[in-house]
């Protein structure tokens, strides 16, 4: 891709308004945060969306507007209209990139786009966690290393109720014992699809430069190139041919 990357970060904004706590870690929301960072890369031009923005911030125009859509929710997600799921699933099938993060892998839209129950054990004492990348040809893991560790965070564990991923990129091991697919890949339609685990929001893991850099990488990664047209439905044969039902 020539132009710039178009990404949007989609937030619900609601911890961040009534926890103290995290309201010090990320006083301008979470994604003020990733949109910070984003904004540093070269190639990407970055807005904001949030849930109690008309329309969830998320309009036809914008979402035409979207090469990448990010995804954080948690405590909201049957807020979400389905109309807007629609319309994000839509702009999937048509080519967005759509990268899930976290907690919102309950979230309407992955669920939709999944077809499973996405649910999976979790475990909240603000554990160690080990992201080990298991394909390191895949560019969002470009710059990573082999691993990397996250000091404090909520634990997600197997089984995950996802379908098989097209591309796992990352594996986490917990201080607790359990371990989980933390970076997967999905095609669908025109668009792409990666769901990222770390991200509770009571630790500042957004703040962590590893973390950010698999959200840069993943931005870049789900943007899907300009390609050739989808050309659906009824066709006529581009030669002539005899047709099975023509009488004798």
């Amino acid at each position: 891709m020539t132009e710039d990357i178009r990404v949007t970060v989609w937030n619900e904004f609601r911890h961040e308004k009534t926890n103290e706590h995290i309201k010090k870690i990320y006083p301008d929301g979470m994604h003020a945060v990733i949109a910070s960072h984003l904004e540093k890369q070269p190639g990407l031009t970055v807005r904001t969306a949030t849930l109690d923005e008309p329309e969830h911030g998320l309009t036809e125009k914008t979402l035409a507007e979207t090469d990448v859509l990010t995804w954080w929710g948690h405590g909201a997600h049957k807020e979400v209209a389905d109309e807007i799921v629609d319309r994000v699933q839509k702009r999937v099938l048509d080519g967005m990139g759509l990268i899930v993060l976290h907690s919102a892998h309950m979230s309407k839209p992955f669920v939709r786009l999944m077809g499973t129950t996405c649910f999976l054990k979790w475990r909240e004492i603000g554990e160690k966690q080990r992201l080990w990348v298991v394909d390191h040809a895949h560019p969002i893991a470009e710059g990573v290393g082999d691993y990397f560790e996250v000091p404090h965070s909520e634990m997600y564990g197997e089984p995950f109720g996802i379908p098989q991923p097209d591309e796992l990129v990352f594996i986490s091991w917990f201080a607790g014992g359990d371990v989980f697919r933390s970076g997967c890949c999905w095609h669908r339609g025109l668009g792409k699809v990666f769901y990222f685990q770390p991200g509770h929001e009571t630790y500042p893991i957004y703040h962590q430069p590893e973390v950010l850099r698999v959200i840069a990488n993943a931005s870049r990664w789900a943007a899907s190139p300009r390609g050739a047209a989808l050309i659906q439905g009824n066709q006529k044969p581009l030669e002539q041919i005899e047709s099975a039902d023509s009488s004798p």
